[in-house]
């Protein structure tokens, strides 16, 4: 409401509340016909339009809406505003304010002469204040008389304080919602009241979840940020009684749509505090929110830091650890080496600790959990200790990295890693080691900062019109930022926890696998032929006619041999150092490139033939139980059978699973709360929008899915076929105005003339 119009109506309430007009006391029997709500199903209610309620026109944009007999519920309704938002369509844009539906809530539909029908919860026929209070713009109450103000709720246990102020480097926590303003099932309230008053139940709706890179888009029933183990407890026990799916959600990296869902989202933003430190044993124990980058700031301060990293530090810890996150490096392995115990909150509500003595099939389940075990809450971490790195990297021909492959290539430094530059014929070798020489920043370039930056997104925007244009953008990108020269090096002292990552520019596409070692040569050789058109020569069976593709292609490495637990999932080759081939296709302006699909089928074709594995978080699309089955054998058996016994109604299990780890539906039944993907629908803004089954909607409010006894979700529209087209979701996903500005991520104390990694974007 603005503030023109706020400033209208305040004076016209404190006249309504403190001189009532006296009325004649009616008849018992008068006020049982006039004031009497009758029940007519569980979530309607009958308005008698003539003797329950009056309506009364107070100026042009206000009218008070009265029960006769009842002092202490007015409505107001600002006929304006409900012009101007279209009758009350989803008028929610963030998490504080109330998601107010067109057909779910506030509508009065005439029924007969005399009846209108007045949906019970989003009526808030429970919500009776004393005051007003703002439940979207567009809708207030008030009461006439004072009521008892409600005892405040009781504040959340203060979390364990971090040895480094600030070091959980996370937004600000949520406060609990008034949670009557939520649109839910009726029994919804009457669950929660069966749980512990005093554990916060922190919940929102109307919250649209995309992945970073914007290539996903979901709107959950409800978004819930917790902040103690308690109120995870609580939500899961919750979720189980309402029959609803959970999904757990960090910074949302992954581009794929993993962590999609119409049934409830947990952030864990807000449980992501420092525990405990051990300098003696070089561990840390964290909630398992924390970014690594809050978690190397605190070990820092310790004389500590992670022994090895991805590209970037940005994701949750235990996100990163879930899906076999990897750094570079022979001497290490997956971040889940590190892991010496956790905590996860399985299905029951039972919070469990796991290590490699204690539960160890679990821990293995749980090590790269892909989400569906439970709510990891904890992790003890094992460190190193703080150091700094010197790191070099060299533009250097492919025959000249290929003829070091088996000599020193992988194994001269601690951290290596290449980007292979098909169309160029060169590679560009990074290397580093631990050093104690003081820190030096890398020589200036004026093309490294926000010139090439921008300069790079263009001409990849460009050539989504032009794509024979990529080869001459690889040479002038890459020459421009590294040198047109063999032997071009530039050199770089910073802190390890800095010095392994890059910035990450652009939205993505990621498509990563692990093949052994000892195929690289090979399998790079075929790639790049296949990629200047020679399908004869690549034995690929795929057609690169008239295909160009953005490089370059990112080659790490990894070494996991003889250790132990190993995860069930662990991507890494067991029998030898593992290669990780990481085939990026940017998203310029968030527009899909159209390379994608038959550059992915090539190269995922040409990594099932050496055996490989994807990267859990990625983009790989050719992927499912039976391939699975053969590449892991009975570590993927062992991961379902603990994931069933933990999690026997899949209340963690949605459409991802089941489409890539899961057995067909023949072979396994579908879970009671597996969520089922229902439609996917292509965004105008470029990306997905992705609907669940628990957003199945008829047009009049009630649930006609079942699934497996279940509750379905009650905030959405039908979603089924064509149907979806038209959905009150879908709509208000479609026409979302996205900010278009290009996001990215960038590494600390990066400087706009900083060269070094500053262009490349890998995961």
């Amino acid at each position: 409401m603005q503030f023109k119009q706020l400033a209208f109506v305040m004076p016209l309430l404190a006249i309504a509340s403190a001189s009532p007009v006296a009325e004649p006391k009616p008849e018992a029997a008068d006020v049982a016909a006039r004031a009497q709500l009758e029940k007519d199903s569980d979530d309607i209610w009958l308005w008698k339009k003539r003797e329950a309620a009056q309506l009364e026109k107070d100026s042009d944009d206000v009218w008070l809406w009265k029960r006769a007999d009842d002092s202490d519920d007015v409505w107001l309704w600002r006929r304006g505003q409900e012009a101007t938002i279209k009758r009350a369509k989803l008028a929610k844009d963030s998490d504080d304010i109330w998601l107010w539906k067109k057909r779910e809530a506030a509508k009065l539909e005439k029924d007969s002469d005399d009846i209108w029908l007045w949906k019970k919860r989003e009526a808030s026929e429970k919500n009776k204040k004393s005051k007003l209070v703002k439940d979207a713009d567009d809708i207030w109450l008030c009461t006439t008389t004072p009521a008892p103000a409600p005892a405040p709720a009781p504040a959340p246990p203060a979390a364990p304080a971090s040895p480094l102020p600030g070091s959980s480097l996370r937004a600000a926590p949520m406060a609990p919602p008034p949670l009557a303003a939520l649109s839910m099932p009726p029994n919804f309230l009457v669950e929660l009241g069966r749980l512990d008053p005093d554990v916060p139940f922190r919940a929102s709706q109307a919250h649209i979840h995309h992945t970073w890179a914007r290539t996903f888009h979901a709107r959950p029933e409800l978004y819930l940020r917790p902040q103690s183990v308690a109120e995870v407890q609580k939500i899961v026990t919750l979720a189980r009684r309402m029959r609803r799916r959970v999904v757990t959600v960090g910074c949302g990296h992954s581009p794929s749509d993993l962590t999609c869902t119409s049934a409830w989202m947990v952030n864990l933003d807000d449980l992501a505090s420092v525990l405990d430190v051990d300098q003696e044993r070089k561990t840390i124990t964290v909630q398992a929110g924390i970014r690594m980058h809050a978690l190397n700031l605190a070990a820092r301060e310790h004389g500590l830091t992670m022994p090895s990293l991805g590209s970037i530090d940005v994701q949750s810890l235990a996100g990163a650890v879930g899906t076999a996150t990897h750094g570079s490096s022979m001497k290490h392995g997956l971040l889940s080496d590190y892991v010496r115990s956790l905590r996860i909150v399985l299905s029951n509500g039972q919070a469990v600790k796991c290590s490699a003595s204690q539960s160890p099939d679990l821990f293995r389940a749980a090590l790269v959990s892909l989400g569906a075990l439970g709510i990891i809450v904890e992790m003890e971490y094992e460190l190193s200790d703080h150091s700094d790195i010197e790191w070099a990297q060299t533009i250097l021909p492919i025959d000249h990295v290929l003829s070091l492959w088996d000599k020193d290539l992988w194994t001269s430094h601690e951290f290596v890693r290449v980007w292979w530059l098909p169309y160029m014929k060169r590679a560009i070798v990074w290397k580093a080691n631990k050093t104690d020489k003081p820190h030096l920043k890398p020589a200036y370039n004026w093309y490294g900062g926000s010139v090439g930056f921008h300069t790079y997104h263009i001409l990849l925007w460009i050539s989504q019109y032009v794509p024979r244009f990529l080869p001459w953008v690889e040479w002038f990108v890459f020459g421009m930022q590294y040198g047109f020269k063999d032997g071009a090096t530039i050199r770089a002292v910073e802190e390890q926890r800095t010095g392994l990552l890059m910035n990450c520019l652009y939205s993505q596409f990621v498509n990563e696998w692990s093949i052994p070692l000892s195929k690289g040569p090979e399998a790079l050789t075929r790639l790049t032929k296949w990629l200047h058109g020679d399908e004869h020569g690549s034995a690929i069976p795929f057609s690169p006619e008239g295909l160009y593709v953005h490089s370059p292609i990112e080659v790490r490495v990894a070494n996991t041999v003889g250790r132990h637990p190993r995860p069930f999932l662990d991507t890494s080759c067991p029998d030898e150092p593992s290669l990780y081939l990481n085939a990026t296709l940017y998203r310029p302006y968030n527009q899909d490139p159209p390379c994608r699909e038959r550059y992915y089928q090539a190269f995922e074709h040409l990594m099932k033939e050496y055996d490989g594995r994807p990267h859990w978080a990625k983009n790989f699309q050719s992927v499912d139980h039976n391939y699975l089955s053969k590449a892991y054998g009975d570590d993927l058996g062992d991961y379902l059978r603990v994931r069933n016994e933990v999690d026997p109604d899949g209340m963690f299990l949605g459409a991802w699973h089941r489409r890539t780890i899961l057995p067909p539906k023949a072979e396994l039944a579908t879970f009671p709360l597996e969520e089922r993907e229902v439609v996917r629908r292509q965004r105008h803004t470029g990306g997905v929008d992705w609907v669940g089954e628990q957003a199945r909607w008829y047009d009049g409010g009630v649930d006609v899915f079942e699934k497996n006894g279940s509750e379905s979700g009650e905030s959405f529209d039908l979603m089924a076929g064509a149907e979806a087209e038209a959905s009150v979701l879908l709509e208000s996903l479609r026409d979302d105005d996205e900010d278009l500005e290009v996001e990215m991520r960038r590494r600390e104390d990066t400087e706009d003339t900083l060269t070094g990694t500053s262009v490349f974007n890998k995961m």
